[in-house]
């Protein structure tokens, strides 16, 4: 498509003044947005023609153009100069993130709820994937008289534990001895070969001790399952509700589609490296049509390791979320190689 360097000047104009104040852009605005010497006839001139070209859309009859879902995506790819985040942000992103910054699971969580205060939208991320980790340790804290909790950590620095419960009473010399029998058999091994043929290999090797252990061998069958298990952390949902962008019925087919975690797991682990910006009709979900999703990557240890990203409508400020969302997926990644002294 061969648009000229004018018509390229008003469509940004238009994407971010319609950003802005969320009313169609007309031809008078935009020469004060312009500052520019050009007629009023001419900038009508120019906005038709990128009417044709499919960029811009006209609401109403009397009214001026907004963008297009291909105008986004023009102004996203070509025109659009980032926004900086400011010292303050990254302020608060950091000072928030450290509450939770021995804890994966809870970094994740906090990231997400940090994301949709700074954003007003919906934010949601992925835990790691652990497909590759490996069991680091095992441990066992006594809960009642015959009942315990084992804890699991593996090498990604995510945590998972299961409570289980015995046909006797247990002491801590015993759950010492289940700590000492159990971490010298797992520790080590990857969290995907705990299964239950494993376990079952794993209680005929320990032969007599076997009959105190079926409980606790179980809750380590359950922790490991759930470890490998993506999880995806969603915050700021109900920001949408109060967006002038989204009707009623919108926002109802949005939430609903919010809350089936799986549909939008498989979409976020569909998204490539960097950072992705789906607008509108480009996610191929009815339900985001008038949506637009950014997504970022966060890396462990060189890696790939979950995403991390912010749900509203196609009028956000992308110069402006964009940065923000790298910055926290950036910080979140640090945080977690420091949890694993990866780096």
């Amino acid at each position: 498509m061969d648009i000229s360097e004018r018509k390229l000047k008003i469509l940004a104009a238009i994407v971010e003044t319609y950003v802005k104040t969320g009313e169609p852009v007309g031809s008078k605005a935009l020469c004060e947005a312009l500052d520019c010497s050009v007629s009023s006839a001419t900038i009508r001139n120019e906005m038709a023609d990128l009417a044709e070209m499919g960029l811009l859309e006209q609401p109403h009859t009397s009214a001026g153009r907004i963008p297009s879902h291909a105008g986004y995506r023009l102004y996203i790819d070509k025109l659009m100069e980032q926004k900086p985040i400011s010292e303050e942000e990254q302020r608060f992103i950091d000072g928030s993130l450290s509450a939770s910054a021995d804890d994966p699971e809870h970094l994740l969580e906090d990231a997400s709820q940090i994301l949709a205060e700074l954003t007003r939208y919906a934010a949601v991320s992925t835990t790691p994937s652990d497909g590759e980790a490996t069991v680091r340790h095992l441990q066992f804290v006594q809960t009642g008289r015959r009942t315990a909790m084992v804890v699991l950590l593996t090498s990604s620095g995510m945590l998972k534990n299961k409570i289980f419960r015995c046909d006797y009473d247990l002491s801590p010399d015993i759950l010492r001895v289940f700590h000492k029998l159990l971490n010298e058999k797992i520790a080590g091994i990857p969290v995907a070969s705990i299964t239950p043929a494993y376990i079952q290999t794993l209680a005929a090797s320990l032969g007599d001790m076997a009959m105190l252990l079926p409980s606790a061998l179980i809750a380590v069958l359950e922790a490991a399952r759930e470890v490998r298990e993506t999880d995806v952390r969603l915050e700021g949902q109900y920001n949408l509700l109060f967006l002038p962008e989204f009707g009623m019925d919108n926002a109802r087919r949005l939430m609903e589609f919010l809350n089936r975690r799986e549909q939008l797991l498989h979409f976020l682990e569909g998204a490539s490296n960097g950072t992705k910006v789906f607008v509108g009709p480009e996610s191929e979900r009815p339900e985001l049509y008038d949506s637009s999703i950014v997504v970022t990557r966060y890396s462990m240890g060189g890696k790939t390791a979950g995403a991390i990203g912010i749900i509203g409508p196609t009028r956000m400020d992308y110069a402006k979320m964009i940065p923000k969302l790298e910055y926290l997926a950036s910080a979140v990644g640090t945080l977690l190689n420091e949890i694993m002294d990866m780096e």
